[in-house]
């Protein structure tokens, strides 16, 4: 009977920080959604325009080995970042897009190029995460209403935000070192 108490207690205390990283986690995403100014339905029809053509760009043959693309959607308006080998791949990325429900427009950012070797992804990693540690610390700024995307050095900042806090943010992200130009992808309040 005391060895079984023993077993609960272990693994009850094992278990606590598991539970305080998803109370945390959780509360952190909820907050972000609280502060969004997208609709709760328009935060889903993003997720799913992302999705989907993610989904469709992958699973099309013709595109394997071809491209490297990143799609991101705020209220409808798509991103697309990354490399296709030649015009007619971007093209079929382009299009296979275009037919998913609830885009509203496409900013195209791909390049024409070999996909990106994993250290330059990386690279790009670590400036969105420099990009948004910044906006944490920033005044007059608040960090949740701002998607960031990074490629190739070039940093896109999405949202739906006012002009003021529009230039702000891209004002921030040109200090962070190794950006080479920042991208304002906003629709604006004012």
């Amino acid at each position: 009977m005391l060895r079984a108490r023993w077993l609960l207690l272990f693994s009850i205390v094992t278990l606590l920080p598991g539970c305080a990283a998803v109370v945390v986690a959780g509360a952190a995403t909820g907050a972000a959604v609280a502060h969004d100014r997208r609709t709760f339905g328009s935060i889903v029809d993003d997720q799913t325009i992302e999705m989907k053509a993610g989904s469709a760009i992958v699973g099309n043959s013709d595109l394997r080995g071809q491209t490297h693309v990143n799609i991101t959607s705020v209220n409808g308006i798509v991103l697309l970042t990354g490399e296709a080998t030649t015009l007619e791949a971007r093209d079929q990325v382009l299009q296979t897009v275009r037919e998913v429900n609830g885009v509203r427009r496409i900013t195209n950012e791909l390049r024409i190029a070999e996909p990106s070797p994993v250290g330059n992804r990386s690279k790009d990693a670590l400036i969105t995460s420099a990009v948004k540690s910044r906006f944490l610390v920033a005044r007059h700024l608040d960090p949740t209403r701002f998607k960031v995307v990074t490629e190739n050095n070039a940093v896109y900042l999405m949202g739906i935000v006012t002009r003021d806090e529009g230039d702000l943010a891209a004002e921030q992200a040109a200090t962070i070192d190794g950006v080479e130009r920042v991208v304002k992808i906003f629709e604006y309040l004012d």
